[in-house]
């Protein structure tokens, strides 16, 4: 049995950050059950609302009166009303308002419930080609190139593929600024994910650079950066011929034998004793005629 909208509940629900159809069911519901939703911008919300027939009153809510009218807001969940809050598109509070909203709910201890759904950090990070089992998300770079330096020198040895958002106007000066601080690490430049003009532009920053000089970038951007000395986590077959190298060596059991393996290549311990275990089981079989 699928749950109503609970009454007294501040709901987080995601968006779609381009195309109409990426939204989940669940969302689709509980903004047509509760009793009023909550959103950056009334105009871009009402788009969304009209696709999918959602007659729910609206509400504006921004960086600008978040406190005073995130303080109603709870008042009336505290009272048993059912609210959503949506950003303009995607996960709500990434880059954008809603975090005094959710520590004011939380401090009133009132329950907030995610609606979970696309996200344009995880959306670029999918598609990037860079390594995707750590990753750091930074927000919008500083706007001028002398703190936008001095901050990304703060993160040249960080070994995680880093993201940003960045606005086309900058985009080809923050390359440069990378370029200059971090080196000629690769990138990828994602641009309007999901929507009719897609856009990913992926190499060294140098060549990228180039690619992008002199073009009319519009749009919203995701940028990605291959972190300090990163690669990716190693496959089952590096980790089978870390096996075979070492058993050449000695003869460990296999609980050491993995912790080995998972030291040296830097993996869960877990994930490789497993696949030490079966590696092992196949190998004692006897061969069949």
């Amino acid at each position: 049995m699928i749950e109503q909208a609970k009454k007294g509940v501040l709901y987080l629900v995601s968006t779609p950050i381009g195309n109409l159809e990426d939204i989940t069911l669940r969302a689709i519901r509980i903004l047509k059950e509760v009793d009023l939703i909550a959103c950056e911008d009334t105009r871009r919300t009402r788009v969304l609302l009209a696709h999918y027939g959602i007659r729910t009153a609206l509400t504006s809510l921004y960086d600008e009166n978040e406190r005073k009218k995130g303080e109603t807001l709870i008042r009336r969940i505290l009272k048993g009303a059912s609210i959503a809050f949506v950003s303009d598109a995607g996960t709500p509070l990434i880059s954008d308002p809603g975090y005094r909203l959710v520590r004011r709910a939380i401090e009133a201890r009132a329950a907030v419930v995610p609606v979970p759904g696309p996200s344009a950090v995880i959306t670029a990070l999918s598609i990037s080609g860079l390594p995707s089992h750590r990753f750091a998300f930074f927000g919008f770079l500083p706007e001028k190139s002398a703190r936008r330096r001095s901050f990304l020198d703060r993160l040249k040895e960080l070994p995680v593929t880093l993201v940003f958002y960045e606005s086309p106007r900058r985009i080809v000066d923050s390359l440069r600024d990378i370029l200059d601080v971090l080196g000629d690490r690769q990138v990828a430049v994602t641009r309007e994910l999901t929507k009719v003009f897609e856009e990913v532009l992926r190499g060294p920053a140098s060549r990228v650079i180039e690619g992008m000089e002199g073009t009319d970038v519009r749009g919203e951007i995701t940028l990605l950066v291959e972190g300090e000395g990163e690669k990716a986590p190693a496959d089952d077959g590096e980790i089978e011929e870390c096996m075979r190298r070492l058993d050449a060596r000695e003869d460990l059991p296999t609980k050491a034998l993995a912790a080995r393996i998972a030291d040296e290549l830097d993996l869960p311990r877990k994930r490789v004793y497993d696949l030490v275990v079966r590696l092992r089981a196949e190998k004692a079989k006897p061969e069949t005629m």
